[in-house]
């Protein structure tokens, strides 16, 4: 199968030595998701970067599906921001490929409508990078800079702390068995396919898996309200003390959307929905008024990002030779206290997926880093 879309990567060449095999990708100098929100003063993004970001994730996820592609690990870790400052979904470990893709799911524009205001309007502003405004941005996507933020959360909500989420479980028998379940859904009609694997990433892991009741399609529309929620409040919605209680809260806990009702909470909540048969699906999510205006045919020719790289300093530079497996070995090195290159702890299960170091602080497998700008 070959995967052809500009949201996901292409290979554009192999480099292999004796001890490491390397893949070539395009460039993505932005960083990822989750860098990128932390750079911002009060660590979250605006509703319009939001926006950008949630449709560009939407474009990507509904492609993989339509070729029977569970993605399953959708976390901001793994979404690269390319030069152009669209976005690149990686890591593609965990996803497995369903005997029958979804079809197409049913019309639910007027019940969404109906129930939500219409979204403020937003103004643009320029872009952060040098350059034109390209032709028909604003009439695709009103928003604003990337550094604009959201007033941060009430005074009992936790704050958000530096985590690592790049853990991913699976079960000790490793099994992807396909069980047959069709169902017509309020979010429109499922794969009669499902998957019994327990994979994920412990705060964006869906309900269904959790409880082991078989998954499809659906549990990528969960990771991206997941998503959507850190990038508005700077923090997961059900991360708890330990891998347990954040899978209990997962299970049994309502998203806590502090706030006016708006288009952007009620989406999240939507896809927040712990029942899959309900959960909101790709055609839904288009058709919520918090994606008013958005040309989904034309985003991403026209759509100006909110963000974009500066184009490396030494790019002008010829005849650098680059000893890939030394540069391999620092980045599995990396904050690993002298421990041997790619050796990386296994965290418990009660401790979830960061390696804790000190008192409480805690540091993150460079190896799911998501910065691959090592290798260019």
């Amino acid at each position: 199968m070959s995967l052809r879309h500009p949201l996901l990567p292409s290979l554009r060449g192999v480099l292999a030595t004796d001890a490491v095999v390397g893949f070539a990708i395009d460039r993505c100098g932005g960083g990822d998701l989750n860098s990128l929100r932390r750079r911002q003063t009060e660590k979250m993004f605006s509703d319009s970067v939001i926006r950008f970001y949630a449709a560009e994730l939407v474009l990507a996820l509904d492609y993989l599906h339509s070729l029977g592609i569970v993605y399953r690990d959708l976390k901001p870790e793994n979404v690269l921001i390319q030069d152009s400052g669209h976005i690149m979904l990686v890591d593609f470990d965990l996803s497995t490929r369903l005997p029958t893709p979804p079809p197409p799911p049913e019309e639910q524009d007027a019940t969404i409508a109906d129930s939500m205001p219409e979204p403020p309007p937003s103004s643009p502003s320029p872009n952060r990078a040098k350059g034109k405004r390209q032709p028909g941005a604003a009439s695709c996507f009103p928003f604003c800079s990337v550094g604009a933020t959201k007033p941060a959360a009430s005074a009992d909500s936790p704050s958000p702390t530096s985590t690592s989420r790049t853990a991913s479980a699976s079960s000790s028998s490793s099994s992807s068995t396909a069980t047959t379940a069709s169902s017509s859904t309020a979010a429109g009609v499922r794969s009669p396919a499902k998957s019994n694997s327990f994979v994920g990433t412990e705060d964006y892991v869906a309900p269904e898996i959790i409880a082991g009741s078989g998954h499809d399609f659906s549990v990528d529309w969960w990771g991206l309200g997941v998503v959507l929620y850190e990038m508005l409040y700077g923090r997961t919605p059900f991360r708890g003390l330990n891998r347990k209680e954040t899978f209990y809260r997962v299970l049994s806990k309502q998203p806590e959307l502090v706030g006016e009702k708006t288009p952007l909470r009620d989406l999240i909540a939507r896809l927040l929905e712990k029942d899959p048969e309900k959960r909101i699906g790709a055609r839904g999510i288009k058709a919520h008024p918090f994606f008013n205006g958005v040309d989904w045919d034309r985003i991403l020719r026209v759509a100006r990002p909110p963000f974009i790289p500066p184009p490396p300093e030494d790019e002008d530079e010829a005849g650098e030779v680059l000893d890939v497996e030394k540069v391999v070995n620092e980045v599995f090195a990396a904050n690993d206290g002298g421990a041997a290159a790619g050796v990386v702890e296994k965290p418990s299960p009660e401790a979830g997926g960061t390696l804790a170091v000190g008192d409480g602080e805690q540091r993150r497998d460079p190896s799911k880093e998501g910065d691959f700008s090592v290798f260019f």
